[in-house]
């Protein structure tokens, strides 16, 4: 393994805890869409706050962190995709934004309307946020983006079957960590009503992302043929069955109601899937283009990435366990709800005071 692919090994790992925590982070959002009216949601809703309250922002750590690394190590290629596919981030980046305000707003707004207001663009944007992403890596993985400066077509790059395909599976797969996370934050707290709730939706979502997928393989082998070689080649394979496993194996624990396990092996459904494109393309970065070794930076900055993702793992990956850790034993949960139980009586107070 060079230099090159040991950077590009880091990227993917990036991809993969953004894909799991961002993932579950987008999730709960999705389920806040369709909770229901502000009574019979509302309890679905805290749940959901309390689930993602203290460290809904940490999520993105990981995005930052993919594309540092992949603007610094691989710097044409980035500028290739940056430039190509710059209307689906740029309103991924807008999406994060509007989500990140409104989840803020909403927990502080002083009336109804504004609290609804700023739930509904918290919600819409968690749905839209993975999609667009999603397209992204589709117009990628397809081959769309070639190299050089805006050389690629703006529209067609990211909308097209495999990017459409991207962007469907994100949502899905994203709506599904997060209902398989709750059930356990549920079932901790007892409330099995809950629990319930959540594991009857992780099981539907699960069988749709199944389902889209499998649909996925057939568009692949239309829309993106050498995709489609690599996936089911010998490298992609295996990856591909370990994915299929764990995503089945995921369902049967929900269905015994082993939600701490079925977390595991839900999140590992998610990663296969990733490296599964991963593998199936390299040693390409732009699906038949730019090799990883003859697009890499200069040794020296391959060496100090290397570095700085070492000093990272000693000193941010424990941290955000720390966190984690915190906000699964509720040290975290205990203020947040003690603020938003603040929050609702000021808000019923203003609410009791507004003339008729």
């Amino acid at each position: 393994m060079s230099l090159a692919d040991a950077v590009l090994v880091i990227i993917w790992v990036g991809m993969s805890a953004y894909g799991v925590f961002g993932g579950a982070d987008f999730g709960a959002g999705i389920w806040d869409l369709i909770a229901g009216g502000p009574e019979r949601g509302a309890r679905v809703r805290a749940l959901l706050e309390r689930a993602i309250g203290p460290v809904w922002e940490a999520n993105h750590v990981w995005l930052i962190f993919v594309l540092v690394y992949l603007w610094t190590a691989f710097p044409e290629p980035f500028v290739a995709i940056a430039t190509t596919m710059f209307i689906p981030l740029t309103l991924a980046a807008f999406g994060i934004i509007f989500r990140g305000s409104a989840f803020a707003f909403r927990k502080w707004a002083d009336t109804l309307s504004r609290r609804r207001l700023s739930g509904a663009a918290f919600a819409g944007a968690s749905v839209l946020t993975p999609f667009f992403l999603g397209t992204v890596a589709g117009g990628v993985a397809s081959g769309r983006v070639p190299l050089g400066n805006a050389a690629g077509d703006a529209i067609t790059s990211w909308l097209n079957p495999t990017s459409l395909l991207g962007g469907v599976l994100a949502v899905v797969a994203s709506a599904y960590l997060a209902a398989v996370l709750v059930c356990r934050d549920a079932d901790a707290e007892g409330s099995t009503d809950l629990a319930e709730y959540f594991r009857r939706r992780a099981s539907v979502t699960g069988v749709i992302a199944g389902v889209a997928a499998l649909a996925g393989v057939f568009v692949l082998r239309i829309d993106a043929p050498a995709l489609f070689d690599g996936l089911t080649s010998a490298r992609g394979i295996p990856i591909l069955a370990v994915s299929a496993i764990a995503g089945s194996v995921s369902l049967l624990l929900l269905s015994k109601r082993l939600y701490s396990v079925a977390r595991g092996y839900a999140a590992l459904a998610t990663v296969t899937v990733l490296w599964g494109w991963g593998v199936s393309q390299y040693p390409y970065l732009l699906g038949g283009q730019a090799t990883v070794d003859a697009f890499a930076a200069p040794q020296a900055v391959l060496i100090g990435l290397v570095i700085a993702f070492a000093a990272a793992v000693l000193l941010v990956i424990p941290s955000l366990i720390w966190l984690f850790s915190l906000t699964q034993r509720g040290v975290l949960s205990e203020a947040g709800s003690s603020d938003s139980e603040s929050s609702q009586a000021l808000l019923g107070r203003l609410d009791s005071t507004t003339p008729r």
